[in-house]
């Protein structure tokens, strides 16, 4: 925490009982050439997580756990994250966002060169009902999926614990996403889940390039939108309806 200037590389971390590298308040910080490692079934093992920190980088690391491979938390800015092999474990994910009515801001945020083999998501973005705040300025690029059950993710109702979470009018603005040249195969029929707040449409969302099927030779792929805006660049496979 409150640290800057700082570069951790060449380690290996193992069955960390919660999450294993964390980055908090701090600023031009690496993360180089890392290991982690926990059984698919443990809870809240995060491979590496960071939040309130600003021109950060995550590179050439691999990492399997039974949580997200990143997760990337609040007032972030400026991270790149490249070549990550995730899996197992539950993706890279910005957020949860927002959670308690609290106010949320992530932007400039770049993800590419990144394999995931056999998780649970692949790139996704949660969000709470209630929250304020944005993330936008996103670019998810050159993603390589295999056997992935959910590969394209945006879930702006969100709702982790076992509870039943109200219905809430407020909620993290999502804007300005991009994801180009991602390809691979899902073990599901819906590889691309764009679930926007009902009151604050997800805006400015590009697809380019996109190819993802199902792992089972014949067998359709389809997406799911809900007050999702934006423009499809060919070709888009499968088709999301509501980018046009």
């Amino acid at each position: 925490m409150r640290c800057q200037n700082v570069e951790l590389s060449g380690l290996r971390f193992k069955d960390s009982p919660k999450k294993h590298v964390t980055v908090d308040d701090s600023a031009w910080v690496r993360v180089f050439g890392i290991t982690v490692e926990a059984p698919e079934e443990s809870p809240n093992t995060d491979g590496v997580h960071i939040e309130r920190s600003r021109h950060a980088e995550i590179v050439d690391t691999s990492i399997g756990t039974g949580d997200d491979c990143i997760s990337i938390g609040p007032d972030t800015v400026d991270l790149n994250i490249s070549r990550i092999t995730c899996g197992p474990g539950h993706g890279i994910s910005i957020g949860s966002l927002g959670k308690d009515e609290s106010d949320a801001r992530v932007e400039q945020i770049h993800v590419s060169s990144c394999s995931f083999f056999g998780t649970s998501n692949g790139v996704r973005i949660k969000t709470w009902q209630g929250g304020s705040g944005f993330a936008r300025r996103l670019l998810f690029e050159q993603i390589e999926f295999d056997s992935v059950k959910n590969p394209i993710v945006i879930d702006q109702y969100y709702c982790d614990g076992g509870h039943k979470c109200h219905n809430e009018p407020s909620a993290v603005k999502v804007s300005d996403v991009r994801y180009a040249g991602v390809v691979g195969s899902t073990t599901k029929n819906i590889a691309i889940t764009l679930n926007c707040s009902r009151n604050i449409a997800c805006t400015g969302i590009i697809m380019e390039n996109i190819s993802i099927s199902h792992v089972e030779p014949g067998a359709p792929t389809s997406s799911f939108c809900v007050n999702a805006h934006g423009r499809m660049k060919e070709p888009v496979v499968p088709r999301v309806p509501c980018l046009n």
